[in-house]
C-alpha cells in the first residue's frame, strides 16, 4: 500500500549490527540470532537485504567498534550504506538503494531501538514506505542512568507505539520475526 508508485519489492534492512553498537545490549545475542534468521530467510526468499553501517566519534570508521558482529556476515552483492547520523535515510544512498530495487516496503531489525531504529521507521514511513517493525529483532543497551526507561520497556513502547502508527496510504505494523512477511 505504500505511496511510492511502482514500488512492490521488499527490504530487509539490518541497522547497525555493530560491536560497537549492540555489544552491551539488553538481550543482544537472542536479537542478533533472531536477525541472523531472518537474513538467511531473506537470502532464500530473494529479498533485498541492506545492510546499515554507523560511524560517528563513538564508532570510528574501520575501528573494530565499527564492523558488524561476527555472528553475521554480509556477502559482497548484498548492498551496504554508510551512515553518520540515526536516520539511515539522512545524508545516505539507502533511497537510492531502494529506489533502484523498487522497494516500497521496509522490513526494520538491528540497534539501538531509542535511536537509530526509531529515527529510520519514522524516516521511512514519511517518505512513503510501508514499515514493518520486528519486535523481537530489536534492542538498545540500558541509559536508564540518564533518566531513560530500562531497554525493555523502551523495546516494548517502541513495538506498541508503531502497531498503532497510521497515515495515509501507508502502513506501519510490527510483527515477530516468526510472523514476519518478507516476499
Amino acid at each position: 500500500m505504500t505511496t511510492l508508485e511502482g514500488r512492490d519489492a521488499t527490504a530487509l534492512l539490518v541497522i547497525d549490527v555493530q560491536n560497537g553498537v549492540i555489544g552491551e545490549a539488553y538481550r543482544r545475542d537472542e536479537v542478533v540470532n533472531t536477525i541472523a534468521g531472518l537474513v538467511d530467510r531473506a537470502r532464500g526468499e530473494g529479498v533485498l537485504l541492506v545492510w546499515i553501517q554507523h560511524s560517528d566519534d563513538h564508532v570510528a570508521y574501520g575501528s573494530d567498534a565499527w564492523q558488524f558482529v561476527p555472528e553475521l556476515t554480509r556477502l559482497d552483492d548484498e548492498a551496504l550504506v554508510s551512515k553518520n547520523y540515526a536516520d539511515a535515510f539522512e545524508d545516505t544512498q539507502l533511497e537510492s538503494v531502494l529506489a533502484r530495487e523498487n522497494v516500497g516496503r521496509i522490513v526494520v531489525t538491528g540497534s539501538q531501538t531509542d535511536e537509530c531504529i526509531r529515527s529510520t521507521i519514522h524516516g521511512g514511513f514519511v517518505r512513503g514506505y510501508d514499515v514493518t517493525l520486528v519486535a523481537d529483532a530489536h534492542t538498545t543497551e540500558d541509559l536508564s542512568e540518564w533518566g531513560a526507561p530500562p531497554p525493555e520497556l523502551v523495546i516494548a513502547h517502541t513495538n506498541l507505539y508503531w502497531s498503532n502508527h497510521v497515515a495515509p496510504g501507508r502502513t506501519a505494523e510490527v510483527a515477530d520475526a516468526a510472523d514476519v512477511r518478507l516476499a
